[in-house]
């Protein structure tokens, strides 16, 4: 089965942050919808004429990047990449399928140091970091190398274990 596509109007993307309510994912970009609409064409050769030029202006909004295609797995990819970090929601990697999006991730510790107050900070091996912000103890040092899972918890927190032991609350920090 090949792969499913979406496609993201770049400029609901860009525009989201100064607008009240986040874009709507059901309807799908005009030159996608005229693109469809071709389907619709009872004569061959019109229906043809169609497909060729809505698909060259869906190509050309693209190559403009007034739309974008993406697959579900650049998708994946981008809900992981962004998981921990405060965003608007925007509403533009779907969800409407059953798939809820990132609830834990897994790593490896790239870096690790300690603050003032011996409270842990992390870099994992994709550049993302995170920061401990409760006082638990935890029973070894953290090292670099070592597996990190980070999961959702209550109240928009989040939870890690390093090395498989006791969680830890920590923030990401970017």
């Amino acid at each position: 089965m090949p792969p499913r596509l979406v496609v993201i109007p770049l400029a609901a993307i860009l525009a989201a942050p100064a607008v009240a309510q986040p874009p709507n994912a059901e309807s799908p970009p005009p030159a996608f919808q005229r693109a469809v609409a071709c389907r619709a064409v009872a004569d061959p050769q019109e229906r043809l004429a169609c497909y060729d030029r809505e698909v060259a202006a869906l190509a050309a909004a693209e190559t403009s990047r007034e739309i974008r295609v993406v697959e579900r797995q650049q998708i994946q990819r981008t809900r992981r990449s962004l998981f921990g970090l405060v965003l608007p929601d925007l509403n533009v990697f779907g969800g409407d399928d059953g798939d809820e999006g990132v609830s834990e991730i897994n790593g490896t510790i790239r870096a690790v140091s300690q603050d003032a107050y011996g409270k842990y900070r992390f870099t994992l091996e994709d550049g993302a970091r995170w920061r401990q912000i409760d006082s638990r103890e935890l029973s070894a040092e953290p090292r670099v190398g070592q597996p990190i899972r980070i999961r959702r918890a209550a109240a928009g927190s989040f939870l890690a274990n390093v090395n498989r032991q006791i969680a830890i609350r920590v923030r990401r920090d970017q």
